[in-house]
């Protein structure tokens, strides 16, 4: 079932991945500077940035360009493997949009220490 060569451990993102997502969606309309990342992203602390941005550019999914100007300016973007992200994700949101609904309900009636009933 879990096969040691099943390639899963190099998908871009885990389940759950809180900011790579949105950093994804924040670079879509170009490049910017990690300043501008953090103005969108309200509530990442740097080191968690710059770790989002690390892994992101270790997967090819995004640039990191920087500029000998001074002051120093860095900008993210993009790569062509980067934007192939959005289709999944838009798959993602409609799931949610969807079914959102039935997993509050379990969320709660398991927090209640009930069971909710399955969606139908």
């Amino acid at each position: 079932m879990f096969a040691p060569e099943c390639p899963s451990n190099l998908t871009p993102f885990r389940i759950g991945d809180k900011w790579a997502g949105l950093v994804v969606l924040c670079l879509e309309e170009g490049p910017r500077r990690f300043t501008e990342l953090r103005v969108p992203l309200r509530g990442i602390t740097s080191k968690v940035l710059t770790e989002t941005l690390r892994a992101l550019e270790r997967d090819g999914m995004i640039t990191r360009t920087a500029y000998d100007e001074t002051p120093p300016r860095v900008e993210y973007e993009l790569t062509s493997l980067g934007r192939t992200l959005f289709e999944p994700m838009e798959a993602c949101r409609e799931w949610a949009a969807k079914h959102l609904p039935a997993l509050a309900a379990a969320r709660e009636a398991s927090l209640a220490g009930g069971q909710a009933k399955p969606a139908r």
